[in-house]
């Protein structure tokens, strides 16, 4: 094999690796493009999500101040349940009282 030879079977190779190369790209940016429904479809599905996300938000947003709301109303019920239990045994103690001197004037009466 002489030279010429040799530089024109280097270069049919050259090719033929080259042609097989851009053969290869062309099938697979064929099998792995991108259509414009997909496209469409990710960006309602990135919309739906955005969407979500911001009623998830404001769930947690009204949850929390809800939440506020009840603890600051349970606050309040215990706080007048102290008052009521602290009037009951005011009153409990008074009712001992007058009983206590309702027995000792009738001690006294009866003697």
């Amino acid at each position: 094999m002489n030279r010429t030879e040799f530089i024109a079977v280097t270069a049919i190779i050259l090719f033929v690796a080259f042609a097989a190369g851009w053969f290869a790209y062309w099938l697979l940016h064929r099998f792995t493009r991108v259509s414009v429904k997909d496209l469409d479809e990710l960006d309602r599905m990135a919309r739906s999500l955005h969407d979500a996300e911001e009623s998830r938000d404001e769930a947690i947003t009204y949850l929390q101040q809800r939440e506020a709301e009840l603890t600051n109303q349970l606050a309040q019920t215990e706080a007048e349940l102290r008052a009521a239990m602290e009037g009951l045994r005011n009153a409990r103690s008074e009712v001992e009282r007058l009983r206590s001197e309702l027995d000792s004037r009738q001690e006294t009466r009866t003697a």
